[in-house]
């Protein structure tokens, strides 16, 4: 068998409603960039052509899989395959050759497990069309459930003595349900979708929210909401209650990020890419549109323009006027020289 390269794979068990339609998948082990041989491996265990696919896993193929994987040194995922030959669940392996939209639910969750193992980082792998490929679901203390096939699975609990608790009904799952990062903190784990990176010492607090492909540098503390699509460079603090303009929702297409060292206030918010050493205050809310006056270091007026205007640069201090009520930039007083933009007339 020719091997063909592969750019992403796994493999994996999950849940099907009652019309054989994936709602999830767990890949213990996602690989990006995979031997050749792992590949190899796993073309042979499954019905694989070519392309991006998915196949089914028989239990009764396990035992040469997890033959072969040995054969390799690849004893990690050997025992994995071992473990899953008790499996009373689907399972599937997913061998992606090139990153196109995906085209399954199993492509997606493989997609989004490579983010929160820290495998890619948020924007560098292709989600298009993710969303709609994904079914509502009932996420529940016995697992995924298909939403017309709950009532009758709630009876079933009842029946039985128990009840079955509804945690969430989402189209994404809690990512501490399938990764946990090393080296992070998460208060509240139904905060964080799968699809999140989180990087080395990056705090979740309570109220902080961490949607998919979207992410932190760490370190980072985050008590605000970092929208899907945004990445918080190392060093960075969101406060309390604070958010970012995601690319989902208001039908912009910039790419919001915020850059190392930068501090949001308390209930602020950003439209508009932020650069390194950059602090907005408590309570402002900066829409790319906002208009900004910009101070020089005497404190004097230099002139107003629109905040888009400002996106992605450093050392900058956004505030409102506790007179007039007007919204102005200068230079970060953290920061060791005055940014040029202040002086650009």
């Amino acid at each position: 068998m020719s091997t063909t390269k592969i750019f992403a794979c796994g493999f994996g068990v999950g849940t099907q409603n009652a019309k054989g339609e994936w709602l999830e998948v767990y890949y213990p082990k996602p690989l990006l960039n995979p031997d050749p041989k792992i590949v190899e491996a796993l073309q042979a265990a499954c019905q694989y052509s070519e392309g991006n696919q998915s196949c089914t896993l028989t239990v009764d193929r396990l035992s040469t899989l997890s033959e072969a994987l040995d054969a390799i040194n690849a004893h990690d995922l050997a025992v994995i395959a071992e473990q899953m030959k008790r499996s009373h669940r689907p399972l599937v392996i997913t061998l992606l050759a090139e990153d196109v939209d995906p085209q399954s639910t199993p492509e997606v969750y493989l997609k989004l497990h490579l983010l929160s193992h820290r495998l890619v980082k948020p924007h560098q792998i292709n989600l298009t069309g993710a969303f709609g490929l994904l079914k509502n679901v009932a996420w529940t203390t016995d697992g995924a459930i298909d939403l017309e096939e709950l009532p009758a699975r709630q009876l079933q609990a009842r029946m039985e003595g128990r009840i079955l608790t509804v945690e969430s009904i989402d189209k994404f799952p809690r990512m501490a349900d399938y990764v946990i990062p090393t080296g992070v903190r998460i208060a509240d784990a139904s905060r964080v979708r799968l699809g999140a990176y989180l990087g080395e010492g990056t705090t979740i607090m309570h109220e902080g929210f961490v949607n998919f492909n979207a992410g932190t540098e760490g370190p980072s503390m985050i008590e605000g909401r970092v929208s899907a699509g945004v990445f918080i460079g190392a060093g960075s603090d969101l406060g309390g209650g604070c958010s970012t303009m995601g690319t989902l929702s208001g039908g912009g297409n910039i790419v919001i990020s915020v850059g190392e060292r930068c501090l949001l206030g308390a209930n602020s918010g950003i439209g508009i890419p932020l650069g390194d050493r950059c602090t907005v205050e408590a309570g402002l809310y900066l829409t790319a549109g906002t208009k900004v006056v910009l101070l020089d270091a005497a404190g004097q007026e230099v002139k107003t323009l629109a905040a888009r205007e400002l996106a992605g640069q450093t050392d900058l201090l956004f505030r409102r006027n506790s007179l007039n009520g007007r919204v102005e930039c200068l230079a970060n007083r953290s920061a060791v020289e005055l940014n040029a933009a202040l002086h650009k007339n």
